[in-house]
């Protein structure tokens, strides 16, 4: 039986990697390190903890039990953007570094060849999404791009435990591959709402980046008056003597 737990996970990409020469793509890799390297120190993680795999432009890592989650997604991004904006101060607009970021908190255990469970799989969906590559691509002057899963909203960013607000983001449908579900997409700078995201907009994302700050409800908060509540049941029901209806 293997081991069962949960783990904060990060995942960053770089835009356009593969169009750049080879002295640009060694000064990236090199980048990339560094600033994770610096944020980590300046937000308080134990880089040295991280447990991480690199693919040239991408880095996948693992942090280490107890790693805080509003540390991550808070200083430590205001670390990691502010970094990229200085490393491509004064740079060719084509030699920029530019990343996609996910951040996810979920089942991960150690195995034979890095990590296996649900969460190592749905991050890297969400940082190589359609819908956070085109943030990216509307916003010509911005260096990140974020994607936050459901878990990581409503538990950090939902219950005001980061600085960020959750209006600075915008609730998007993901579907990848055999993933699908929701995140929240944030691009430094920008007014995330404004984007054109193309087939992920408006008609696919659920409504803005306010409206789905104003569903997080904490636990226990009572229901307003005039609110309806839907529950979904999947599989077998034993209640017997109560009555099920559709309303229309």
């Amino acid at each position: 039986m293997g081991t069962f737990g949960r783990r904060l996970l990060l995942a960053v990409d770089a835009k356009g990697y593969g169009g750049v020469d080879v002295v640009t793509q060694r000064e990236w890799q090199e980048a990339i390190r560094r600033l994770l390297e610096e944020a980590a120190h300046v937000a308080g993680l134990d880089w040295e903890q991280w447990v991480t795999q690199v693919g040239g432009d991408s880095v996948f890592a693992v942090l280490p039990q107890g790693a805080s989650e509003p540390g991550l997604v808070d200083p430590f991004m205001r670390q990691l953007e502010s970094g990229l904006r200085t490393f491509n101060r004064n740079r060719r607009d084509e030699a920029w570094l530019r990343l996609r970021a996910a951040v996810h908190f979920g089942t991960a255990s150690p195995a034979a060849n890095g990590f296996e469970g649900r969460a190592p799989v749905e991050i890297g969906r969400l940082l190589d999404s359609r819908v956070l590559k085109a943030a990216l691509a509307a916003a010509p002057e911005a260096h990140l791009a974020l994607a936050v899963s459901a878990t990581v909203f409503n538990d950090v960013i939902g219950e005001a435990y980061t600085t960020i607000r959750p209006q600075e983001f915008r609730e998007v449908r993901i579907a990848e591959k055999e993933y699908a579900g929701r995140a929240w997409i944030r691009v430094p700078g920008y007014d995330v709402e404004s984007l054109d995201l193309g087939a992920a907009g408006p008609g696919a994302d659920g409504g803005a980046g306010g409206a789905a700050a104003a569903a997080v409800r904490p636990p226990g908060t009572p229901t307003a008056p005039g609110d309806t509540v839907v529950h979904v049941i999947n599989g077998t029901v034993h209640a017997p003597g109560a009555v099920f209806g559709i309303s229309k």
